[in-house]
C-alpha cells in the first residue's frame, strides 16, 4: 500500500465514494454539500442551483454526518471489509450493483438522525417542495425532520410551551381578516374614528413595531409627544390585552412569543438547541430582525448553522427584512465558512454581464459574479418609445413576431414596477387578440377600486342600474347597512318600481328606517341626484374627480397609509388618465360612450387556457420564477427607480430589484421606455433610468427599427446615456433640495404664455402649482408638466 495503511487507504476510499454522490453537482455545490460542521454562509446567486444544494447538503449530513475528510475509522471495522469495499468500489461502472448493507454501516456509522435537523424557509410551498425532494432522496427517511416556515416552526414549538407565558396551549392563531376585526373592537372602544385611524393601517403600524421588537412600553414613551401616534400605541396596548383575553395570536406574536419562551424559560430554549444541532435557513436575505434573533439563538451552542441567500435579492425592505443580517452574518458568527454559488443555470451569458455590471454599482453588498457555461445569447432588445402607448404597441409587436417564430404566448412575461402600468399593455394585448393572465394580483378592470368607481358611473349615465346601485350605495361606508337595503328593496317591490325610484321618494321610506340611515340616504341620493341631471356639463375626467371628492373614496384610501391602500390610490389616478385620454380623443364626449368603450374592453376574454398566456407581474412578484423571454417596460427615472424609493434613500433595493428582473430572463430581454408617459393622471417627460446606463452597450441592441450596424449601435447607445449621465450631473442640486438650474428659467411662467415642450412641441399654459404647469397642446389635449424634469423654452 506504499507505505499507506489500510486505515489511511478506507479513509480515502471513503471520501471518493462519498464525492461520487455529488458528480452532478458543480464544485461550489459540492463544497457547500460536504461542509456540515461550523456556521456557513452560502451565498447564492440568481439560478445557481441552491434548492438542488440545500437538498443535497441535507441527504448528505443524514446519510454520512461530518466523516468527510475525518481520519476516522469505525471501532470494529476489520481489513477484509476494507478489502471488500474496495473491490466493489472497482467493480461498480461495470457491475452496476449496489452497495450491500454491510458496507454501507461502514460510511454511516455517524449519520445524523433526521429529528435534529431543523431547515427553514419562507413559504408553505417552498417547505412542502423541499421536504419531497428530501424524501424522495432518502426514500422516505425524514418524516422526524423539521422542515417548516418560521411561523410554522414556531407555532409548534409554542404548543408545546405557551402556557409557561400564561396562555391555552389550544391557543388560536389570527390572520389579517381577524386582526382588523379585533382592531375595530378597539378603535370603537377608544371612541377614536376608524376613518382616521384605519384598522388596515394601524394593522401595518403594529406589524412595524413588532418587526422592530418595540414593546407596547416603548412605543408609548416614544410617542408621548405626538397626539396621533400616541392614540396608535394606546390601540397597540389594548389590542395586545385583547389577544391575551382571546388566548389568540397574531403571525408576529408567533415569532415574539417563542423569543420571550426562550429568555423567560432558558431551558426550553436549552432543549431546543439540543434537539437541532443542525440548523438551515433559506432565503436569509429576507429575514427581519425578529426571525434572525430566533435563528441564532437556537445555533448559539452547537453553531452548525448553515444560512443562503442573496444579498443582491434583498428586495423586502418595506415589509421589515434587513438586509444586514446576510451582510454582517460573518461578524456574528466569527468561524463562518463563506462559499459562494456563482455559476448560473437559468440565462444567457449576456444577459449575465447586464445583471452583473448593474448590480455592481451598489456599494452595499459582498462582491460575487455571476457566469455560465451556456451560450452567448441573444443581445438584449432596447427601446425608446415616444409615449406608453407606443411602448404598448412596441411590445405587442414584439411578441406577435416572436409567435409566428415558434414561441408560445406563455413563454413571455412582463414585469413592471408597479400595478398602474399594466392599464395601457392589458388594452393592447386585449386589442391585438394576446391571452395574457395577472399574476399575484388582479386585471385592471377587475380590481375592486376600479369597479366601484366604474359602478358610480354606470348608476349616473343609468340610475335603474340596480346592481351598480348596490354596490356603491355604502362605498365608501355612509351607515347604510345591509338590513336597509334590504328593507328599500322590499319597498321597491311592492310598488313594483325600481329601487332609484324608490329613493327618490323620500316619503315613502324616512321613517320606515332609522334616523341615521334615513339621514345618510338623503344625502346619498341628493348627491347622486345632482350628477344625473348634470352629467352632460361634465367631461368624464372632471365627473370622475368630483366623484373622489365628494364621496371621499380617494381621501379615505390616502389616509388608510397601508401598502395595499396606496396601490389603490394608484390605480385610482391611473383611472383618471383613462378619462383624460377620452376626452381628449373621442369625437363625443359623452359619459354613454366611456362606459360603453370599458364595458367592451372588460369583456374581453383574453385569459385563455390556464398557463396559455403572457403573464403580467410586478418585479417584487417575480422574485423566485423564470422565464424563457422577459419584457421590462417603464425602464425610467422616477417609474424604475421609483420617485417614492429616491426620495427614501432607496435606490440599492431599487437597483437589486432590476437585478431580479434581469435574471428571470432565460433566453430574451426586451426593455423599453417612454420618453413622455401619463401615469396616476400625471404626464412627465422622464429621462431613461440609470440602470439603462449601467449596463454595457456591447450588451444591447437597438430594437426600435434602426438599420445601424452593431459598432454604430454600441456608439449610439454609448453617446447617449454619456450625454444622460452629463445631464444628470447638471441636475445634481435635485438631491440637495435645491432647484435644478432649469427650473429657475420657468419659474415666472405665467397662464396665457406659449411654450414649446420638446416632445409634444407649442403650447399655451393654462395654470401653474408650484413646479407643475398645465399646458394645453393643439391635438395633445391637456398635459401636467413638472418643471423638475423638462425644460420649457419660452416662445416669443
Amino acid at each position: 500500500m506504499n507505505g499507506k495503511t489500510w486505515q489511511q487507504s478506507y479513509c480515502q476510499l471513503r471520501d471518493k465514494i462519498i464525492e461520487s454522490n455529488y458528480t452532478h453537482l458543480n464544485q461550489a455545490q459540492q463544497k457547500a454539500v460536504l461542509h456540515t460542521e461550523g456556521p456557513c454562509l452560502v451565498l447564492a446567486g440568481a439560478g445557481s442551483g441552491k434548492t438542488t444544494m440545500l437538498v443535497n447538503r441535507i441527504g448528505h449530513m443524514i446519510r454520512f454526518g461530518s466523516i468527510y475528510r475525518q481520519n476516522h475509522v469505525p471501532e470494529t471495522m476489520t481489513e477484509t471489509e476494507y478489502k471488500q469495499l474496495k473491490e466493489w468500489y472497482d467493480l461498480r461502472d461495470d457491475t452496476k450493483t449496489p452497495m450491500p448493507l454491510n458496507l454501507s454501516r461502514l460510511l454511516e456509522y455517524q449519520s445524523v438522525d433526521p429529528s435534529q435537523v431543523l431547515a427553514i424557509t419562507f413559504t408553505n410551498k417552498a417547505a412542502r417542495e423541499m421536504k419531497e425532494r428530501v424524501e424522495q432522496l432518502l426514500k422516505g427517511t425524514c418524516q422526524r425532520m423539521w422542515i417548516s416556515t418560521f411561523h410554522a416552526a414556531c407555532a409548534r414549538m409554542l404548543r408545546s410551551d405557551i402556557h409557561r407565558l400564561g396562555y391555552g396551549s389550544n391557543f388560536v392563531i389570527y390572520d389579517a381578516q381577524d386582526q382588523q376585526v379585533l382592531l375595530k373592537e378597539c378603535i370603537k372602544q377608544l371612541n377614536l374614528s376608524d376613518k382616521k385611524y384605519s384598522p388596515r393601517a394601524v394593522s401595518g403600524w403594529i406589524g412595524k413595531m413588532k418587526d422592530s421588537m418595540v414593546s407596547v412600553l416603548e412605543s408609548k414613551k416614544q410617542n408621548e409627544k405626538d397626539f396621533y401616534n400616541k392614540q396608535l400605541a394606546n390601540i397597540y396596548e389594548l389590542y395586545e390585552k385583547k389577544l391575551f383575553q382571546n388566548n389568540a395570536l397574531d403571525f408576529d406574536d408567533l415569532i415574539l412569543k417563542t423569543l420571550q419562551l426562550f429568555r423567560q424559560h432558558p431551558e426550553v430554549l436549552r432543549y431546543y438547541q439540543e434537539k437541532f444541532r443542525y440548523v438551515l435557513v433559506d432565503e436569509f436575505q429576507d429575514t427581519n430582525k425578529p426571525q434572525y434573533l430566533w435563528v441564532k439563538a437556537l445555533a448559539e451552542k452547537h453553531q452548525n448553522l448553515c444560512v443562503v441567500g442573496d444579498d443582491d435579492q434583498s428586495i423586502y425592505g418595506w415589509r421589515g427584512a434587513d438586509i444586514e443580517n446576510i451582510l454582517g452574518f460573518e461578524k456574528d458568527f466569527s468561524e463562518t465558512v463563506t462559499i459562494k454559488l456563482e455559476q448560473n443555470y437559468r440565462s444567457t451569458e449576456t444577459i449575465l454581464n447586464a445583471a452583473n455590471q448593474v448590480v455592481s454599482n451598489n456599494r452595499h453588498r459582498k462582491a460575487k459574479k455571476l457566469f455560465t457555461e451556456g451560450l452567448e445569447g441573444e443581445k438584449i432588445a432596447y427601446c425608446q418609445c415616444r409615449n406608453e402607448y407606443a411602448e404598448a404597441d412596441f411590445m405587442v409587436q414584439s411578441m406577435q413576431d416572436l409567435h409566428e417564430k415558434g414561441r408560445n404566448y406563455s413563454d413571455f412575461a412582463v414585469l413592471y414596477r408597479t400595478h398602474a402600468q399594466s392599464r395601457v399593455l392589458e388594452e393592447a394585448m386585449m386589442k391585438a387578440g394576446i391571452p395574457y393572465r395577472i399574476y399575484g394580483g388582479t386585471r385592471f378592470y377587475d380590481r375592486k377600486e376600479i369597479k366601484d368607481i366604474l359602478a358610480y358611473l354606470k348608476v349616473i349615465e343609468n340610475p335603474k342600474d340596480e346592481l351598480s346601485l348596490k354596490r356603491i350605495i355604502n362605498t365608501p361606508r355612509r351607515g347604510i347597512g345591509d338590513k336597509t337595503v334590504e328593507t328599500l328593496e322590499g319597498f321597491a317591490v311592492d310598488q313594483e318600481k325600481n329601487i332609484w325610484e324608490m329613493l327618490t321618494e323620500t316619503d315613502q321610506w324616512k321613517h320606515r328606517i332609522s334616523s341615521r340611515a334615513a339621514n345618510s340616504l338623503s344625502k346619498f341620493v341628493h348627491m347622486l341626484d345632482k350628477w344625473i341631471k348634470e352629467k352632460n356639463a361634465y367631461q368624464v375626467t372632471e365627473l370622475v374627480e368630483e366623484v373622489y371628492s365628494v364621496t371621499g373614496y380617494l381621501e379615505l384610501l390616502k389616509e388608510e397609509g397601508s401598502i395595499e391602500s396606496q396601490g389603490r390610490v394608484e390605480n385610482l389616478m391611473e383611472f383618471i388618465s383613462l378619462t383624460r385620454e377620452f376626452d381628449q380623443t373621442a369625437e363625443e364626449e359623452k359619459l354613454e360612450d366611456f362606459l360603453a368603450g370599458t364595458s367592451l374592453e372588460a369583456a374581453v376574454d383574453s385569459l385563455g387556457e390556464e398557463g396559455s398566456g403572457v403573464l403580467l407581474m410586478t418585479l417584487h412578484s417575480a422574485k423566485g420564477l423564470e422565464f424563457p423571454v422577459v419584457f421590462m417596460p417603464g425602464m425610467e427615472e422616477n417609474v424604475f427607480p421609483s420617485s417614492m424609493s429616491l426620495k427614501e434613500g432607496n435606490e440599492e433595493e431599487e437597483r437589486r430589484l432590476c437585478y431580479v428582473g434581469l435574471t428571470r430572463a432565460k433566453e430574451q430581454l426586451i426593455l423599453s421606455n417612454a420618453i413622455s408617459r401619463t401615469l396616476y393622471g400625471f404626464t412627465s417627460y422622464n429621462e431613461p433610468s440609470r440602470f439603462m446606463e449601467e449596463i454595457p452597450s456591447d450588451c444591447v441592441q437597438n430594437a426600435g427599427g434602426n438599420q445601424e450596424s452593431d459598432h454604430q449601435q454600441q456608439d449610439a447607445f454609448r453617446k447617449k446615456l454619456q450625454r444622460q449621465r452629463w445631464q444628470r450631473k447638471e441636475m445634481k442640486p435635485m438631491e440637495t433640495n435645491s432647484a435644478p438650474k432649469h427650473v429657475g428659467e420657468n419659474k415666472t411662467l405665467k397662464t396665457g404664455q406659449k411654450v414649446n415642450h420638446p416632445a409634444f412641441g407649442s403650447g399655451t399654459v393654462v395654470s401653474k402649482v408650484n413646479e407643475v404647469v398645465t399646458i394645453a397642446f393643439p391635438g395633445g389635449g391637456l398635459k401636467k408638466i413638472n418643471l423638475d424634469y423638462v425644460k420649457l423654452t419660452v416662445e416669443e
